[in-house]
């Protein structure tokens, strides 16, 4: 009987570690919306959708100057494509965050290069690298650097 209870919680505890295994590795979806400037759905196989919000970087609200810039970015990058998703963890609203690959490219890194998102400070370690890249788009006025004081959004959304 031990025994028979010992390989139960195994199996279950088998099966918990594939699931988060399974949770943080890379998954080919189709993006079939973007939502906004870091935010985008996928379909992965034959699964429902699943909201994607891209890790590390926060962009321009669509209701900011820059914002509809910024969806229009992500959109010609990642929009009707197969991407590389990578799950890091849930936000507060049960959005997947994760590293979004489209056409080779890091959409994050691409957003940020382009002046298209800042880094987000808050949710910035391990992304740290995007700090030359946003330094580089400032310093040449790409995009919303083009404007002599951006409000970053997580300022915005607290007036």
């Amino acid at each position: 009987m031990l025994a028979k209870k010992l390989a139960l919680r195994g199996g279950t505890v088998l099966l918990l570690a594939l699931c988060v295994l399974r949770a943080a590795s890379a998954q080919s979806c189709q993006v079939f919306a973007v939502t906004d400037g870091d935010t985008i759905k996928v379909r992965c196989g034959d699964s429902e959708q699943i909201t994607i919000r891209l890790a590390g970087i926060d962009a321009p609200e669509k209701k900011m100057p820059f914002g509809q810039d910024s969806k229009q970015a992500l959109s010609d990058l990642c929009y009707q494509v197969q991407a590389t998703i990578t799950p890091k963890t849930k936000d507060r609203y049960g959005r997947t965050v994760a590293d979004v690959e489209c056409r080779g490219k890091d959409a994050s890194t691409e957003l940020v290069r382009t002046g298209m998102a800042w880094v987000f400070d808050k949710y910035a370690k391990g992304y740290e690298a995007l700090y030359s890249l946003q330094d580089t788009a400032k310093a040449a006025q790409l995009g919303l650097w083009a404007d002599p004081a951006p409000q970053p959004p997580w300022e915005w959304r607290h007036k």
